[in-house]
């Protein structure tokens, strides 16, 4: 997104298709969005995101091999139907991304993390969110000239491996209220349940667990 002009003229379009081509992404992109606005809160969070990674994945490795077999060291010029199925195919890439991976990034860990933790959670994944955009901006450029398609290709594995983690890792949040999640979502989870700590769940006085009046202790006398 950043760099879609430079990207397409390396591909082999012209400066003015170049600019037109990006412009095209973006309006992709902005009319994606609204599809995740509608539609995140009837699907569901994990349903997107799938349905999205099968489709970046898809659109990646189709691009990589049209740039593999057509644009060479001594060739860079597109015919008119491959430039326009690379066009067609980054729209995928963007669109899918757009309705999921990109407004879900900041959508999901507003809902994860309890109340009590929910301050540090999220300011945590901001960081590393803007923190690995900043990276891969600077590094994309120094990437696309030494790997050529294969950059392609690097970025279609990582959406296998993002996707792969969804399947079995992220829980659903449609619907639960924040207060909840931890009860159902978290301590119900086959994985992350064990990572969870009931001590939160029972009352301690003096190292023992109290029913409310044993030992002598009687809570309405509590502070």
């Amino acid at each position: 997104m950043f760099y879609a002009p430079v990207l397409f003229s390396t591909l082999g379009f012209g400066s003015d298709a170049s600019l037109y081509s990006a412009v095209v992404t973006g309006a992709v992109n902005v009319l994606s969005t609204l599809v995740s606005i509608y539609s995140v809160d009837k699907v569901g969070r994990r349903v997107l995101l799938l349905e999205a990674g099968v489709q970046m994945f898809f659109s990646q490795v189709v691009i990589a091999i049209i740039l593999g077999v057509k644009v060479t060291d001594t060739s860079t010029n597109l015919s008119k139907g491959f430039a326009i199925l690379v066009v067609v195919m980054i729209c995928t890439y963007v669109a899918a991304f757009a309705w999921s991976w990109g407004p879900l990034g900041w959508l999901i860990p507003s809902e994860t993390f309890p109340l009590e933790t929910r301050s540090a959670g999220q300011s945590v994944t901001v960081c590393v969110n803007l923190l690995f955009t900043f990276i891969i901006a600077q590094a994309f450029l120094s990437m696309l000239c030494h790997f050529k398609f294969g950059i392609f290709i690097f970025f279609s594995a990582w959406v296998l491996i993002m996707s792969v983690f969804v399947m079995f890792l992220l829980p659903e949040t449609k619907n639960i209220p924040i207060e909840e999640m931890t009860e159902r979502v978290w301590k119900k989870h086959w994985f992350w349940a064990r990572f969870m700590d009931d001590h939160n769940d029972h009352e301690f006085v003096n190292g023992e667990k109290s029913n409310g009046k044993s030992n002598g202790f009687d809570p309405s006398t509590r502070l």
